[in-house]
């Protein structure tokens, strides 16, 4: 399964379809403005809230935590000692643990459960400028989840490095 995002600075209050390689408008980020903490809403083409994404407030490291109706799914940290590429941890409530890494700023990443490649993102097979794409390898991953991944450490490394 391949998705279509245009590059766009994420921030606030920003609104973006997420289509699929054909062209067909498959997922909403629905950016919240005007709250205390970042928040997203990963809706379907019908308007459907599939995953609610969010800062989490009280971490001592920067955290985003993924829900799904209302519960707990994933926790989003970025590894301590990354000095090269950037490292992201995925923790889902059931003890799974994926690894995001590469280099997020560029749009040059991926998602691994266990050593074994998940999705790629990336801008290296696209000729469109400003849009990259999320290729989900495994028939049977969870689109939304991976895409609230890519969203959340996109987000996050863009907020670091707007920090520094």
């Amino acid at each position: 399964m391949r998705f279509l995002v245009r590059d766009r600075t994420l921030g606030i209050g920003d609104d973006y379809w997420i289509e699929d390689e054909h062209g067909t408008k498959v997922f909403l980020v629905d950016g919240k403005a005007l709250r205390l903490r970042d928040t997203f809403e990963l809706k379907d083409a019908q308007g459907r809230v599939l995953v609610d994404i969010r800062q989490k407030m009280s971490a001592l490291r920067d955290t985003m935590v993924i829900e799904r109706g209302g519960e707990p799914l994933a926790r989003i940290r970025r590894k301590r000692l990354s000095l090269l590429r950037n490292h992201y941890r995925v923790s889902l409530v059931d003890g799974t643990e994926l690894d995001v890494s590469g280099k997020i700023l560029d749009r040059e990443f991926a998602v691994e459960y266990d050593g074994e490649l998940l999705a790629v993102i990336s801008r290296r097979w696209l000729s469109v400028r400003e849009t990259y794409g999320v290729d989900i390898v495994r028939d049977d991953a969870d689109p939304a989840l991976l895409i609230a991944v890519a969203v959340c450490v996109i987000h996050m490394a863009e907020r670091e490095r707007d920090e520094r």
